[in-house]
């Protein structure tokens, strides 16, 4: 989203109940992860960022998006929360990212994979980026069976939202993958990392460096 409206639109819609529910996951899934250097690949205006880090006080978060518009949303949002001390924004793209490899206790990502247009550059960064045993928590969209039924998930879960998110929300859930198709990606990895659909509209993937 470079474009600011759009951006814009994207931080002010109710993400809390997803955004809080992949807290949340990350935390029952990995009990003992208390703190460290993580990295938030497309953080987007960084409520998830902010979320965990009230979370994990001794959590530092690198958060990695490409959209200056976007960035400038999660500026405003980490200010907001007095995050600033422990969330560093980077503006980047891949591949690759301006990190050296094993740079991070754990790798965090949240509806950034349908954005590419090859998949691939992004779980090898996945894989690089990650130190030994690090946590990896990756969610994001699953493609529905036709655009009909994409259309419904707009109509179930937006209906109410800016229409740019509104068409924005429909033409990602076509873009996106399906949890076979992302199965299929992590089978190029030397990772061993579960893929699971876990709503309506969602898949996670979760595992260990």
């Amino acid at each position: 989203m470079e474009n600011p409206a759009g951006a814009r639109a994207y931080a002010r819609a109710d993400f809390a109940a997803v955004n809080q529910g992949f807290v949340d996951r990350f935390r029952a899934r990995f009990p003992e992860f208390v703190g460290g250097r993580a990295v938030d690949l497309g953080c987007g205006p960084a409520d998830i960022p902010v979320r965990l880090g009230r979370a994990l006080p001794g959590l530092q978060v690198t958060a990695v998006d490409g959209s200056a518009a976007m960035l400038a949303e999660a500026r405003r949002a980490i200010a907001a929360a007095g995050a600033a001390p422990r969330i560093a924004l980077v503006r980047a793209r891949l591949p690759p990212l301006p990190f050296p490899p094993r740079a991070f206790d754990a790798i965090l990502s949240n509806s950034l994979l349908h954005h590419l247009p090859d998949p691939l550059p992004f779980w090898h960064e996945v894989e690089r980026l990650a130190r030994p045993g690090a946590p990896l928590l990756v969610m994001d969209l699953a493609r529905p069976a036709s655009p009909a039924a994409a259309r419904a998930l707009v109509e179930l879960h937006a209906a109410v939202e800016d229409p740019i998110l509104r068409e924005d929300f429909y033409r990602s859930l076509l873009a996106a993958f399906t949890p076979e198709e992302v199965r299929r990606q992590l089978a190029t990895l030397s990772l061993r990392l579960e893929c699971a659909l876990v709503s309506d509209r969602h898949w996670v993937v979760s595992g260990r460096r």
